[in-house]
């Protein structure tokens, strides 16, 4: 039985318990803004949205269906006893345009009571069914869980109207944890979201600190929300109340950061409306307001110069396997950053001497490219470059032009290692002036064509064939130049024509396939002005923007959602959201390649605010991570952290420098 309430243009599907089991709106039917039982088979009533969880002094329990629940016309209550002593009650209720939920926890003991976790489900379908799915059905979720400043926005992945936004009204949210992230659930599917008044319990120090909640026999702590629908993020924003505006969420270390703080409110920290660190790294910041204290995070960033130097001193004194032969030993692989180990490939795709690996050597490629040499100088830099150019040439490239993912992996081709090694072979070229090594760039790229490449949207793609296009112009090679120019076009128009049948890659929908995307249409159109090319990116860009929401926090404006990499390429196997992935600088090239006629006043900023984000992950000690984890948990696991690994990180670094100067 399933009763039917009305707000805004939409309305509220509550389940026999009372719990939301779907949101609708008339201007999308099929959008599923929540998971749905009989379509994600997965997900069932243990993570119905409003579930939850409490961990107290006097034990832990789960609540889920009510004791007692009261129908009105507006909407229920229902009442729920998780453990002896604590009794919650949740009001739902609709009134015109809006949606709210009230939870009031009532310690109903006799003796004081401490809450040190609290966990409440909000089940938004982040899911990659496919790219025509994934756009037609289903939603960003965009968390933001900052003390009274909180919210949660699902946002439909084809970036069109309406958006469901909740808003805490009463209490406070200072957490968010991934439940349902296993080998079930794959890379295809972000799992069930929690929000926590408090994660204490399992993970104490997350977002800058975990409360605790101490009631006296009677006390209350009550969370209120209230949803509703919105045009676009703007509304939605506006909406939200904010206690202070930050226009940027970066600085240079010792430099002033501007906060704008709303009537009323104060910085917890100190007086004042600026915010400094003589610090590198991420800093927490708090706000008070009417007695409720927010927080976010900013960060203030060494020069990029430094980060680079010291990132490259460690990649060359930590990072290559020298107990090997020649020219294995050239290789660069993982470091646990714990004991400065170099971590073996163990049969691990994602651990290999090739494939991500590469952006390591691009790193101290592009390093060389500026005569950026820190201590060691550039003679090291040009050291390792040869080396490594020999050994990619001995053992990761094939005959027939395919790149192998490494130099003791053997599996079907890989295409997205092609165009790294080509535009390396490229760059090696313009440092060093060897033909050989443009001619191999431009094999390269011809063998994966031959390979079938039209059929993929590969990172760095279209890049390293403008590049190497440009180059072999430049040294007369027209004919050859010709050939790859048409295959480019060729590519581009093909995908063009496919609308939203994207092919399923290594993730069935993902950022690193739309923001290659926009990149091989916006490379095309530079090449070939079409407005069948303009046509088809005017949506992909729109798809590509909302992959990163709007939260005020450095980790997470604008930067793609990515919740795997910390299995795939971290030491400790967590599945769950890494904030910010690398690859999040894609958007970043993505947008700076746009063309003039798509541009607006936006576009430089979100992609200047993407590449300072991920400085986060370097230290000015050249250390680095290969992905943060950013929830509380991940099934339980305490989390927010980096990953020790050391793996395929560079790429931030090395995609910034690259974009930089269009080489």
């Amino acid at each position: 039985m399933t009763r039917q309430f009305a707000f805004g243009g939409g309305r509220v599907v509550l389940g026999a318990d009372a719990s939301p089991v779907a949101f609708q709106h008339a201007s999308d039917p099929d959008r599923l803004y929540l998971l749905d039982e009989v379509t994600d088979t997965w997900h069932g009533p243990d993570h119905a949205w409003g579930t939850g969880f409490a961990i107290t002094s006097r034990g832990s329990g789960r609540w889920q269906a009510p004791y007692e629940t009261d129908w009105r016309a507006d909407g229920a209550t229902a009442r729920h006893r998780p453990l002896d002593g604590l009794e919650l009650e949740v009001r739902r209720q609709v009134a015109e345009a809006r949606y709210t939920e009230t939870y009031v926890w009532t310690n109903t003991g006799d003796e004081p009571l401490r809450i040190t976790g609290l966990g409440v489900n909000v089940p938004v379908r982040d899911v990659y069914d496919g790219a025509a799915g994934a756009l037609a059905r289903s939603c960003h979720a965009h968390v933001f869980t900052g003390g009274a400043w909180s919210w949660v926005l699902a946002e439909p992945m084809a970036g069109t109207p309406p958006l469901l936004g909740a808003i805490v009204r009463s209490g406070e949210l200072w957490a968010y944890s991934v439940e349902s992230r296993n080998s079930r659930t794959w890379s295809d599917i972000r799992g069930h979201l929690v929000v926590h008044p408090t994660d204490h319990a399992r993970s104490p120090e997350s977002f800058g600190g975990q409360p605790v909640l101490d009631l006296a026999p009677g006390e209350e702590y009550v969370l209120a929300w209230e949803l509703g629908w919105y045009d676009d993020r703007e509304a939605f924003l506006a909406a939200t109340d904010a206690p202070a505006e930050l226009p940027s969420l970066t600085a240079p270390v010792g430099a002033a950061l501007g906060v704008r703080l709303a009537e009323g409110a104060v910085l917890a920290s100190g007086p004042g409306d600026a915010l400094t660190s003589s610090r590198h790294g991420v800093h927490h910041i708090d706000v008070e307001r009417d007695g409720r204290r927010s927080r976010t995070a900013v960060a203030f960033l060494a020069p990029v110069r430094e980060l680079v130097e010291a990132r490259t001193a460690r990649i060359l004194r930590e990072h290559r396997p020298h107990e090997r032969p020649e020219p294995e030993r050239y290789a660069f692989v993982p470091v646990d950053t714990r004991t400065g180990l170099t971590q073996t490939e163990n049969g691990w795709q994602d651990w290999t001497d090739g494939a991500e690996r590469i952006g390591m050597a691009v790193l101290l490629q592009q390093a060389r490219l500026r005569g950026w040499g820190g201590a060691d100088g550039v003679d090291a830099l040009d050291e390792a470059l040869q080396g490594f150019a020999r050994f990619a040439r001995e053992c990761l490239i094939d005959p027939d032009g395919s790149v192998r993912r490494g130099s003791r992996f053997t599996e079907q081709v890989r295409l997205y290692n092609t165009p790294w090694l080509a535009h390396f072979f490229h760059d090696q070229f313009v440092l060093y002036g060897d033909p050989a090594d443009l001619d191999l760039a431009a094999r390269v790229l011809e063998g994966a064509y031959s390979l079938g490449v039209r059929d993929h949207l590969l990172i760095g793609q279209p890049e390293a064939m403008a590049a190497v296009i440009a180059t072999l112009d430049e040294q007369g090679d027209t004919a050859r130049a010709k050939r790859l120019r048409e295959s480019l076009i060729e590519h581009a128009h093909g995908f063009a024509a496919r609308g939203t049948a994207l092919p399923r890659h290594e993730v069935s929908y993902e950022q690193s396939m739309v923001a290659p995307l926009v990149s091989l249409l916006a490379t095309a159109y530079d090449v070939a002005p079409d407005d069948r090319l303009l046509t088809a990116l005017e949506p992909t860009v729109r798809w590509l923007h909302v992959f990163g929401g709007p939260q005020p926090h450095v980790r997470l404006r604008d930067i793609a959602i990515r919740h795997w990499d910390g299995y795939w390429f971290g030491i400790e196997r967590l599945w769950g959201d890494t904030f910010p992935h690398y690859w999040s600088v894609l958007t970043a090239i993505a947008l700076r390649q746009l063309p003039e006629a798509l541009r607006d006043e936006d576009s430089e900023r979100v992609a200047d605010a993407i590449f300072a984000a991920n400085l986060v992950d370097f230290g000015p000690d050249g250390e680095a991570t290969c992905a943060f984890l950013m929830p509380s948990c991940v099934d339980g696991r305490p989390a927010h952290r980096p990953d020790p690994l050391a793996n395929d990180q560079d790429w931030a670094l090395a995609l910034l420098l690259r974009s930089a100067d269009g080489r």
